[in-house]
């Protein structure tokens, strides 16, 4: 184990400055750390694209206009906080999600994947505590849907 020595204080173990995953370390007697709303909007848009059986997510507006938004020239591609809202605080964070699932796909069990995957990644990254993860299933993705506009349309001869 390495010491850091801070100027003008006692040596600090490495092992006091890792980052585990408690929602105590976010304040120290260091200092305190506050984690943007963005920052776990990101980590939980992509810890719940990561999940298999997830589409897309977004409510149906939201994908419209984030489809329009990544079809414009120098535009950063899909947001990955569409369809993803959080509520942060000092130790705690609450998260809402609005997901579009692949037709076949048991819903309550994709659920049950998505939270344990949220949960874990968002603690892991943060220290903070996700006291709950609401999911918000919005629409079924049919491959052969047109709707979704990741498909050629079907012609008619």
């Amino acid at each position: 184990m390495t010491a850091v020595t801070q100027s003008g204080s006692t040596p600090v173990t490495s092992s006091a400055l890792s980052t585990t995953s408690s929602a105590g370390d976010l304040v120290t007697s260091q200092g305190k750390t506050s984690i943007a709303d963005s920052v776990v909007q990101k980590i939980a848009g992509i810890s719940a694209r990561e999940v298999s059986g997830v589409h897309n997510l977004g409510g149906g507006a939201s994908r419209t206009f984030g489809s329009i938004k990544e079809r414009i020239p120098g535009s950063s591609g899909p947001s990955t906080s569409q369809g993803v809202s959080v509520e942060v605080g000092e130790k705690q964070a609450a998260i809402d999600l609005d997901v579009v699932v692949e037709y076949g796909v048991a819903i309550a069990d994709l659920a049950q994947s998505i939270r344990r995957n949220v949960i874990s990644a968002v603690e892991r990254m943060t220290g903070l505590q996700v006291t709950e993860v609401n999911i918000a299933v919005d629409d079924i993705y049919i491959p052969s849907d047109d709707s979704e506009g990741s498909q050629e349309p079907s012609r008619v001869q």
